[in-house]
Parts: C-alpha cells; structure tokens; sequence
C-alpha cells in the first residue's frame, strides 16, 4: 500500500513484508505486547486493567520516548489481522475493562478490520496527539475513548525534541475531531466509556511549554467536556543531555499543577512523584502475541 495515514504523508510504499517510510513499519501489524495494564489512568485501568496493546512503530521522534524499543528499535512481531482479533478477544476475556490501542494510528486499516463485528468492551486510541483528521473519521463509531497527547504548543521544541515542528496545529485539529466523535466524557461505575482524555508530560525546564497547553485546552473545551491528565512521569533516557537529563523538579511540577487549577481545568488528574520510575514501562517480550 502506499500509505498517507499519519500527518508526515510520506508516501511508503508497505508490503506485508517489509517496512518502509517514517514509520519504518510493513503492512501488517506488529505488536511488542498484549497484556493487561494497571498503570493507566483510573478511570481506564480500574481493578482489572487495561488489555493493552502495544504496537511498533510511531510517527514520532521524541528524543525522550521510555518506549524507544519499539517506537524507533523495530522490536515486534509481524501478526495477522485475525491473529489480532484472537488478541483483543483475549485480553477482553481477561477481564480488560477496555482494549488500549497503543500508538495505533499506522495500523489503521488492519485495526479496523480485526475490530469489524464489535467489541465487548470499550476501544481506547491511545496516540502521540499527531493525527491526520482524514485518518480519524475513519475511526468514527468504533472507537469509544481517545487518550491524545498534548505534547507541545512550541513549535520550536516540537521540532527539536519530536522531528515535528507542525504538531500543536496538527494535534490540536486532531482534539477537536476527536471530541466532535465522542462528545462530553462519560463515566460510569468509575470507568471512562466515551469521551477524550488529554495527556500532557511536564518536561524538565518546559513550565512555558507546559502553561500554553493548558491555556489551550481551557480555551477550547468547557468544563464537563474533556479530562485532562498531568503527568510527572518524565524519566531521563540513557544519553539524554541538557535539561533531559533530569527529571522534572517536585517544584516545577506543583507549578504546573497549580497553573491547570488557575485555568480552570479541574477534571482530570495528577501524579505522584514516584511515577517517574523506569519500571513503570512495561517489558516489550511478545507476551500475549
């Protein structure tokens, strides 16, 4: 296939067999792990978990990614797309509160089809916020929650630290027709079932990077619409310099708490700062493949 799904709109050429283009991946899915995740956000991980599936591959470059493995490393396994629909049935009979679709967005088509006939439980697109809205419309009435990043509002920084310096116009289209899809979040029994959940990652040094994201988020939604995730968890990679190479001060991140209080955004959630830990990363084994 010649593939335009992500926003770098390279043109690849895919077979089953070999990968090419940004992504560097082929046609066919690969997947790293497919397991039951606690480490979510409550409202998706719940008692039971997540049924996480992680797949290979990004249209990313974060210099900081814990998951570099299989974003950049290629690690995976090449499945079919009924080996994949095997997969969510099993994480679902698992007791997944949810199937966790983890940087998905290359996959699309294939994703689609393992999902045609529907799913027990609630589909999360769980991606870097750097979407084609094309892509996404292809996603309307089958995915249930979206869990976007909301990595950058500088372009400069996006460029540098993420190989995308058109990420926050593109992200922040991206929001807008995920949230046309969903409509206002809805929870029930503590779980999310529809609606969009935005991530944002404090970077060390990056508290104005930071206050413009929250800036844009009160903007656009009103409270009741969206929840939004403020996350501690940045842990420096091996080789990381400059500020990257600590994490983000108890400090700064108050800060960024308060800021999010300050615009008004009080549905969502914070971290402890004991989140900034290498294991909460999950082993990339082929478990569940």
């Amino acid at each position: 296939m010649i593939c335009n799904l992500c926003p770098r709109r390279c043109g690849a050429l895919r077979t089953q067999t070999q990968g090419s283009g940004f992504c560097a991946m082929p046609a066919m899915p690969v997947v790293a792990r497919a397991a039951l995740h606690r480490w979510e956000e409550p409202v998706l991980s719940g008692i039971r978990g997540s049924g996480a599936v992680f797949f290979s591959g990004c249209s990313l470059r974060c210099v900081y990614c814990q998951n570099g493995d299989i974003s950049s490393g290629g690690f995976g396994k090449t499945v079919s797309v009924e080996r994949l629909r095997s997969i969510f049935r099993e994480l679902t009979e698992q007791g997944a509160h949810n199937l966790d679709l983890v940087t998905p967005t290359h996959f699309t088509p294939w994703i689609l089809e393992a999902l045609e006939g529907g799913v027990e439980v609630p589909v999360v697109w769980n991606c870097g916020g750097y979407e084609r809205v094309e892509t996404l419309r292809q996603l309307k009435g089958r995915v249930d929650v979206y869990l976007p990043d909301l990595k950058y509002a500088d372009s400069a920084l996006s460029e540098q630290l993420s190989a995308a310096p058109d990420y926050f116009e593109t992200a922040a289209a991206a929001i807008k027709e995920m949230f046309a899809q969903t409509g206002p979040y809805v929870i029930e029994d503590g779980l999310l079932r529809r609606g969009v959940l935005i991530r944002h990652l404090v970077l060390p040094g990056q508290l104005e990077n930071t206050r413009r994201c929250m800036d844009w988020i009160a903007r656009t939604f009103r409270p009741g619409e969206v929840l939004v995730s403020l996350m501690s968890q940045y842990t420096p990679q091996k080789g990381a310099q400059g500020l990257l190479a600590r994490p983000v001060g108890g400090g700064e991140y108050r800060t960024a708490v308060e800021y999010m209080r300050n615009c008004g955004i009080e549905d969502g959630f914070v971290q402890q700062r004991t989140s900034a830990r290498e294991e909460y990363t999950p082993p990339f084994d082929l478990t569940g493949v």
